[in-house]
């Protein structure tokens, strides 16, 4: 079973430092401390295990260091930045490992983006050595990236050439999205398997700084404390990420009928005041809702339907919500608020299908509405008393997904009339009926017909072939307008996860098997 529980004193493979307003993240891979047998991490190489501690790294700096304005990644090894992610590891895995792997990778890469978008929080790539594949692209997720000027380094997405599949982790995109790299010069970068040393790197604007070894540490502090003045963190006391207590989000799987009930519960009273406490509601909600989110992802792959349950009072969620609204400004809520928009975000992208069921004893308020949203239908008991549902401004943007759009405007195609009338029932408790006709509910069935109507829903989508439900609902979950997040999670769950199935890069002579065995790749040179 693969954990994502873990702290700074358990982790093998990153050094965090905090000075000051800047943090130090160092790359040191511990070669023999590999997620599972079977591998060697050289040449600072990943594999999940490793992006598993920078997840909970950048989370410990989130809240547990508000002082900090500024987080350089760097390596603890001479001339190595990173080498990407671990081939044998890729070569030994299932092809589901491999991409829950990439999603992760991605999410955490995301998750740069979005702390210095949203929470000031500034980031700097300093590589003072070679950098190649997922390596580069944990660079490319910073706000900037200095390169040692050493006349051997190199930077390089060597996938296509090497491996026969593709930078898995938004390399690609980020290239010509982010970073503006001009079309054919990104098909040449790409294609050179050996690279682009420091200068060149610079006119292509694959890094903004190149700098020589004497002065490159000198370089790297300046630059650091000169991002940290663009940020807005106000510093002050942390709050301490204890051990989770799992008490909020239950999770029980039904391995005979392939199901997973996710049951998340409201609080038995709303906190009055923002806490600097991980036992403080709304961060211990985003936490315990995380985990089990990746638990299901990595650990029950045949686990494909998802029911999303909610428990508690619907006044005392509103509570928090209203709490949430009030404190918008403070570190700690913004903060707080990130972290339950990027677990949010984690469901619109989980392979794997959702269904709401607002029963008698829901609580579907505030922020758990969106948990409704997130659903690919929703199943809501008609009966008096019955289940309500209750909009807050929770759902008018405070969390997005990743496109940047409401799960409302994604729900109703962009359409702006079905989204006004919601908004105008903000914190009113809408009954079956109502919640159908303004749209926000799929199915209403009455007392008789509840338990029936979701259990043959459950049983008919359990019956559907996996990958054809994959590719519908990654179709269907994001409406409108794309962007580079999209464009990343779609590329990968159709281009990377085809590619990573053909014999190309997976069969016996192909080139993610061949690599490193000093054969050559035979390649079906057909296209298709």
């Amino acid at each position: 079973m693969i954990s994502f529980d873990t702290r700074p004193e358990s982790y093998h493979h990153w050094k965090l430092a905090c000075d000051g307003p800047v943090a130090v993240l160092t790359l040191d891979v511990a070669e023999d401390k590999g997620l599972a047998p079977g591998y060697k991490l050289k040449l600072n190489s990943y594999d999940l295990g490793v992006d598993i501690e920078l997840h909970d790294a950048l989370n410990r700096i989130r809240f547990e260091h508000p002082e900090v304005k500024s987080v350089v990644l760097t390596s603890g090894k001479s001339r190595m930045f990173c080498s990407g992610a671990n081939i044998y590891m890729l070569g030994l895995s299932t092809h589901g490992s491999k991409v829950n792997f990439c999603k992760f990778t991605n999410e955490t890469r995301n998750g740069i983006e979005d702390s210095s978008r949203d929470s000031g929080l500034k980031f700097l790539a300093a590589l003072n050595g070679t950098t190649a594949g997922g390596g580069y692209e944990m660079a490319l997720a910073c706000d900037e990236i200095a390169m040692v000027d050493d006349r051997s380094s190199t930077v390089s997405l060597p996938e296509v050439p090497l491996l026969g599949v593709l930078p898995g982790t938004g390399g690609l995109t980020r290239l010509v999205d982010k970073r503006k790299v001009r079309r054919d010069l990104a098909d040449l970068f790409c294609t050179t398997a050996e690279g682009v040393r420091a200068e060149r790197a610079k006119a292509w604007k694959l890094v903004d700084h190149v700098v020589k070894p004497q002065q490159f540490a000198e370089f790297v502090k300046h630059r650091a404390l000169e991002l940290a003045k663009q940020s807005d963190r106000p510093g002050g006391a942390g709050v301490k990420l204890s051990p989770l207590k799992r008490e909020l989000v239950k999770v029980r799987i039904d391995a005979a009928s392939r199901t997973a009930e996710i049951t998340v519960h409201a609080p038995a009273k709303a906190p009055e005041a923002v806490e600097a406490s991980a036992d403080w509601y709304p961060l211990q909600l985003a936490r315990e809702l995380d985990e089990a989110i990746l638990d299901l992802r990595h650990n029950h792959l045949e686990v494909g339907l998802w029911l999303l349950r909610t428990r508690g009072k619907a006044e005392e969620m509103l509570k928090v919500d209203a709490l949430l609204e009030r404190n918008a400004s403070h570190w700690l809520v913004r903060e707080t608020v990130g972290l339950l928009r990027r677990t949010l975000a984690r469901l619109d992208v989980s392979s794997r299908s959702m269904f709401a069921i607002l029963d008698r004893d829901s609580c579907f308020a505030g922020t758990l509405a969106e948990l409704a949203f997130a659903a690919d239908r929703s199943y809501m008991l008609d009966a008096e008393p019955g289940p309500s549902l209750t909009l807050t401004e929770a759902s008018f943007g405070r969390y997005p997904m990743v496109n940047g759009a409401t799960r409302l405007q994604a729900r109703f195609c962009g359409e702006r009339g079905p989204v006004q009338a919601a908004r105008q029932v903000i914190g009113r408790a809408l009954g079956a009926l109502e919640a159908r006709a303004l749209g926000l509910a799929t199915s209403t069935p009455d007392d008789i017909d509840f338990e029936e109507e979701v259990r043959i829903a459950c049983e008919e989508r359990a019956s559907l072939s996996p990958d054809a439900l994959t590719g519908m609902e990654a179709s269907l979950r994001f409406t409108g307008c794309e962007n580079m997040a999209t464009r990343i999670f779609g590329r990968l769950s159709a281009w990377q996860n085809w590619i990573f199935i053909r014999p190309n890069a997976v069969g016996e002579q192909g080139a993610l098997k061949a690599y490193g065995t000093g054969a050559k790749a035979k390649f079906n040179w057909e296209r298709v």
